[in-house]
C-alpha cells in the first residue's frame, strides 16, 4: 500500500516544489502568459477594427460606384438625347434645302416653259402671218399690187385675232 498512502517526507518536498514552482510561475510565468494573451486579443482586436474599416471603405467605394454607374448612365442618356436632337435638325436641314432646291428647280423650269411658250407663240404667229401673207397674196392679188399694203392688212387682221383670243 506504499502506493497508496505517501510519506509525510515525499508528501512535503513535493508541496516545496509545488510551492517553488507556483513561484517561479507567478513571478515570471503568469505575467508573460498574460502579456501574450493581452498582445493576442490586441491583435485580434486589430483586426477586427481593421476588417470593420475594410467593409466600410468597402461600402463606401460601392457607393462611389453606384454614384459613377449612375452618372454615366446620366451622360449616356443625354449623349443619345442630343445625338437624337442633332439627327432630327439633320434631317429637317436636309429637307429644308431639298424643298428650297425642288423650288429652285420647278420656278427654272417655269420660266423655262414660259420662255418656250413665248417663243412657240412668236413663231406660230410669225408662221400664221406668212400663211396668211400667202393667202392674202393669192387671194388679194388681183385687188392689191402693193406689198406694203397687204402687210398692213395682215397684221391688222393678226391684231383683232389677238384681241379677240
Amino acid at each position: 500500500m506504499e502506493l497508496f498512502t505517501p510519506e509525510f517526507g515525499l508528501v512535503f518536498w513535493m508541496f516545496v516544489a509545488f510551492a517553488i514552482l507556483f513561484f517561479v510561475l507567478w513571478k515570471w510565468g503568469w505575467p508573460a502568459i498574460m502579456k501574450s494573451i493581452d498582445d493576442r486579443a490586441d491583435l485580434i482586436d486589430k483586426g477586427v477594427e481593421y476588417a470593420q474599416n475594410a467593409k466600410e471603405q468597402l461600402d463606401n467605394a460601392r457607393q462611389e460606384a453606384s454614384k459613377y454607374i449612375d452618372e454615366a448612365r446620366k451622360q449616356q442618356a443625354e449623349i443619345l438625347r442630343e445625338a437624337d436632337r442633332m439627327k432630327t435638325e439633320i434631317i429637317e436641314e436636309a429637307r429644308a434645302a431639298a424643298s428650297k432646291e425642288a423650288q429652285k428647280v420647278m420656278d427654272a423650269a417655269k420660266v423655262s416653259i414660259e420662255q418656250e411658250r413665248k417663243e412657240a407663240r412668236q413663231q406660230f404667229r410669225d408662221e400664221v402671218s406668212s400663211f396668211a401673207l400667202d393667202i392674202a397674196t393669192k387671194v388679194v392679188r388681183g385687188q392689191m399690187a402693193d406689198r406694203k399694203a397687204q402687210t398692213k392688212l395682215v397684221d391688222s387682221l393678226l391684231d383683232e385675232m389677238e384681241t379677240n383670243n
